[in-house]
């Protein structure tokens, strides 16, 4: 598993009107480059957005799962990349007065990847997290000003 921290100078509910939006998933989520639909009740528990990983022309076509969602607090999510595999992925949502620290976690929890050694695939995974965290913290940012 990888843990990625990062604060925030945006308020918790600030932070969650982007991770609300599924439409920007794109947006702060390495790897994921376009949305292809976006289920009304996101993020609900049970709710999937349709994303695609990868450029043109070698896109993947695959879904995301909230699989669990405590609104302005935590979200839940497998995110599915076939035929890499699935990771299981919780962001929490900390206040810090006027800031919040959120904390990304994720495993590798099925398919190919959960093959390859942790001391192989966390470095790429920590690397991919930091940059996640820093363009939502764009998006969130940009939202508070």
């Amino acid at each position: 598993m990888t843990t990625i921290t990062r604060t925030i100078k945006a308020t918790p509910d600030e932070i969650w009107a982007v991770l609300a939006d599924g439409w920007l998933f794109p947006s702060w989520v390495v790897g994921a480059s376009r949305m292809r639909d976006v289920e009304e009740t996101w993020p609900a528990q049970g709710s999937r957005i349709h994303h695609s990983v990868g450029a043109w022309p070698l896109l993947i076509d695959d879904a995301t799962i909230s699989t669990g969602c405590i609104p302005g607090r935590e979200l839940q999510m497998r995110a599915r990349i076939w035929p890499a595999g699935e990771a299981q992925v919780r962001l929490t949502l900390t206040p810090q007065g006027g800031e919040t620290l959120v904390e990304m976690e994720e495993d590798l929890v099925a398919g190919p990847a959960t093959l390859v050694p942790g001391m192989l695939s966390a470095p790429p995974l920590k690397w991919r997290n930091i940059e996640t965290l820093r363009r939502l913290a764009f998006l969130a940012e940009g939202n508070a000003r």
